[in-house]
């Protein structure tokens, strides 16, 4: 049975931004919507099989490659909550970021 999906602001922010790019870069809605589909499917395949992404550095927390990006996840209360999707084209650490949010 799928546990209830709950997104972080940090996440929901960071798939906004990657769905705007791409709009502007595009020009178009086209792509963006197609992404999102495929972010959605991701999502709940990891509501339905938790331990389907890789653990990572962070207690309880796991990623799920998708494409050029990385969903960062982890299950709380029975609840699977979505940390973060992040953009593997960033130089940037996640995982600092990750650990910023506890």
């Amino acid at each position: 049975m799928a546990k209830e999906i709950v997104w972080s602001e940090q996440a929901i922010n960071s798939r906004k931004s990657i769905l705007k790019y791409w709009v502007l870069k595009n020009q178009s809605v086209a792509y963006s919507i197609k992404l999102d589909e495929l972010f959605r499917e991701a999502v709940t395949l990891i509501s339905r099989y938790p331990v389907i992404g890789k653990p990572t550095d962070i207690k309880n927390v796991r990623a799920k490659k998708l494409r050029d990006y990385i969903i960062f996840y982890g299950e709380v209360d029975n609840k699977i909550h979505i940390f973060y999707i992040w953009d593997n084209s960033k130089k940037a650490s996640v995982v600092s970021r990750l650990r910023g949010r506890r």
